[in-house]
C-alpha cells in the first residue's frame, strides 16, 4: 500500500489523478490524506468523484472513500479492461482531467476502448478539449499510442453540458521519446469562441490578438457555437511547429475586458516563443507520466511549474524512474531515466 499526503506540493487533483492512473497500471494499491488539502474547498468536488468512479469501472478497483467532499481515499485495483464507457460529470467539471486520468491506463486494456465524457470541455481550472487534440495527442503518438478525441458539444463553466469521446487502443509500451528543439514554426492562428454571447466579444479579442501578434486573415478565426452550448467565451492561440505544437488558452468572465483576455493568452503565447523551448507549462506537466511510463524521456519547457515538480514526486512513489528537472535562463529542461 503506497501511502501519499494529498497536502504536499501545490495540494490539487493532480497528485490524485496521477495516482489513479499509476495505481492501475503498476496494480499498486494506494492510500491518499489530505486530498485536494491546498484548495478553497478541499477533498473531492464532482470532477475528482467521478475519475474516481472512471478508475473504478475500467479496473475492478476496491475502492472506501469515494464520495464528495472526502479527503481520504483507498484505490486497490484489479486488472484494467477494455469496452464501452460512459461517464457524466453532471456539472461544468472537466472532461478532460478525468479522461486523462483513464486515458494512458487504457493503453494496457485488454482491448480497445471507447470512453465518452460529458461535463465540462472548456474550463479555466483545466486544459480545453483542443490542447489535448492539437498539443498532447500527437506527442503520444510519436510515442506509438493511437489514441483519438473528438468534440462533440462544447461546454463551459459553469453551466458545462458538454461531451468528448476517445477512442483508444492497446499500448502496454510507450516508445521513449527526446524532445529537446520544437523545430520551425509551420503555422499559427487564434480562434475566438463564443456561445450564447455577443460575436462582438470574440471579434474583439481577435482584433487584440491581431495587433499584438502581427496576424490577419486565417489566422484570426471566429467560432460562433450554438447558444445552447453556453453562455461562454474561450481564446486560443495554437502554435505549430516542426516537432511540437502548444494551445493557449483564456477565458471570458463578467466584467473582464475582451481585451484583457486577448492579453492574458498572448502573455502565456509569447513567452512560449521566447525560450525556444519544445513545450510550453502545461504540456511539460503532462508529458512526465508516459515518458516515466515508456522507461526514459527528455524535453525542453519554457516553464517548470509547482504542479509538475509535484507530479513527479508522485510518479516516483509508483515507477522505478528518476525526473530530473533543470532550470536555466529562458528554458528548463526535465529528464527521466529508469532505476532499474
Amino acid at each position: 500500500m503506497i501511502e501519499l499526503d494529498g497536502a504536499v506540493g501545490e495540494g490539487g487533483g493532480q497528485i490524485l489523478r496521477s495516482a489513479l492512473t499509476l495505481s492501475m497500471i503498476t496494480g499498486q494499491a494506494f492510500c491518499i490524506k489530505n486530498i485536494r488539502a491546498g484548495r478553497k474547498k478541499p477533498g473531492l468536488l464532482r470532477q475528482h468523484l467521478v475519475a474516481v468512479q472512471a478508475a473504478t469501472g475500467i479496473s475492478g478497483a476496491t475502492v472506501t472513500g469515494a464520495q464528495l467532499g472526502s479527503q481520504t481515499l483507498l484505490f486497490a485495483p484489479k486488472a484494467i479492461k477494455g469496452g464501452d464507457y460512459q461517464f457524466a460529470i453532471g456539472s461544468a467539471g472537466s472532461c478532460t482531467l478525468v479522461l486523462q486520468t483513464v486515458m494512458l491506463a487504457l493503453l494496457h486494456a485488454d482491448g480497445p476502448s471507447t470512453v465518452r465524457i460529458s461535463g465540462g470541455t472548456h474550463n479555466p481550472m483545466a486544459p480545453p478539449a483542443q490542447f489535448l487534440q492539437r498539443a498532447y495527442l500527437p506527442l503520444l503518438r510519436k510515442m506509438g499510442a493511437d489514441i483519438n478525441i473528438e468534440l462533440l458539444r462544447s461546454g463551459f463553466y459553469p453551466a458545462g453540458g458538454g461531451c468528448i469521446v476517445a477512442t483508444i487502443a492497446p499500448c502496454p509500451q510507450l516508445q521513449q521519446l527526446t524532445l529537446m528543439e520544437r523545430g520551425e514554426r509551420t503555422g499559427g492562428y487564434a480562434e475566438g469562441m463564443v456561445a450564447g454571447l455577443l460575436a462582438s466579444i470574440a471579434l474583439r479579442e481577435l482584433e487584440c490578438v491581431g495587433l499584438g501578434m502581427g496576424w490577419s486573415g486565417d489566422q484570426l478565426r471566429m467560432r460562433g457555437l450554438p447558444a445552447d452550448q453556453g453562455p461562454g467565451n474561450a481564446l486560443l492561440i495554437t502554435l505549430e511547429y516542426e516537432h511540437a505544437s502548444e494551445v493557449f488558452c483564456a477565458f471570458g468572465e463578467k466584467m473582464v475586458r475582451a481585451e484583457t483576455v486577448a492579453k492574458d493568452v498572448m502573455h502565456e503565447a509569447r513567452r512560449y516563443i521566447a525560450s525556444q523551448a519544445a513545450v510550453g507549462e502545461h504540456l511539460a506537466d503532462q508529458l512526465m507520466l508516459p515518458m516515466a511510463l515508456a522507461g526514459g524521456g527528455s524535453f525542453t519547457a519554457d516553464v517548470i511549474s509547482q504542479h509538475a515538480i509535484t507530479n513527479a514526486e508522485v510518479i516516483g512513489r509508483f515507477l522505478p524512474v528518476s525526473i530530473t528537472l533543470e532550470e536555466g535562463e529562458q528554458r528548463s529542461t526535465c529528464t527521466v531515466r529508469a532505476t532499474a
